[in-house]
């Protein structure tokens, strides 16, 4: 295994030499940060659809942005990648005192709530903020999920669901009334929106459910059966667009039953 590392990590420098690729030479950290949240991503989506080979090369490719990242580092004097790969035995080693120290063995919910605390602690003194630490890059609605989880650590949190659940029909409520007195786009419509997402979010934190996994199913859902309306009115002869909503409502009803 460490040949093959280490013949990544030859190619990576190839790649960046003086006589190597001129497009791995013209980048930076900035310029490649977009390719690795998406990479991320991809290994999310081969994680989904259960495809264990484009698993293993969206590995490969999210592997290589660190490489990438790291390469550029070296290069920069700041660090190379066996630093990269020494920071995160050493926070591994560090944030696992019950399997790599003396402490007593811990089940899964007790190891969450000592891994959380230990990352308070390794924070404190940077910013004495229980948010300090939560990526601004993180996607929107998995940073209110971060956010609001920090928040609750510290005691500033419903005591259940129900109260929760409110809070989304509240921001609801006020979306409404904003949309009824301010202009569609305007500040008052676009701040409630975002009032009502990050109460939405809350709730699915409270309930357990990871937002950002339930809506990408939401969205996969809707795909499905968008496509669905589409194939079953060509099936009638009908273009879609040219149906009113009513027909196209129906078609819908006819896929759902259809699942």
């Amino acid at each position: 295994m460490n040949s093959r590392i280490s013949e990544l990590l030859r190619i990576m420098a190839r790649l960046r030499a003086a006589d190597g690729c001129p497009w791995d030479r013209q980048q930076t950290f900035a310029s490649i940060a977009p390719y690795t949240i998406e990479e991320a991503y991809e290994v999310a989506d081969a994680i989904e659809r259960g495809d264990m080979e484009h698993l293993k090369d969206e590995l490969g490719d999210l592997l290589f942005q660190v490489v990438f990242h790291a390469q550029i580092a070296r290069e920069a004097g700041e660090f190379d990648f066996e630093a990269v790969a020494g920071a995160i035995c050493d926070k591994l080693t560090r944030r696992h005192p019950h399997v790599f120290g003396d402490q007593a063995p811990l089940n899964a919910a007790e190891q969450s709530a000592a891994w959380e605390d230990i990352k308070a602690a390794e924070r404190a003194g940077v910013d004495p903020s229980a948010l300090q630490g939560v990526p601004q890059a993180l996607p929107a609605l998995m940073r209110a999920d971060k956010l609001s989880k920090r928040a609750a650590r510290v005691g500033f949190d419903f005591a259940h669901a129900g109260p929760c659940a409110d809070k989304v029909a509240e921001e609801l409520a006020e979306v409404r009334a904003a949309s009824r007195d301010s202009p569609p786009a305007s500040p008052e419509v676009f701040e409630e929106i975002g009032d009502l997402l990050f109460a939405a979010a809350n709730l699915a934190r409270k309930l357990e459910v990871d937002a950002e996994a339930a809506l990408r199913a939401a969205n996969a859902k809707f795909e499905r059966r968008f496509r669905g309306m589409e194939s079953l009115a060509a099936q009638r002869g009908w273009v879609f667009a040219e149906l009113d909503l009513a027909a196209q409502e129906s078609l819908w009803q006819a896929v759902k039953r259809g699942e």
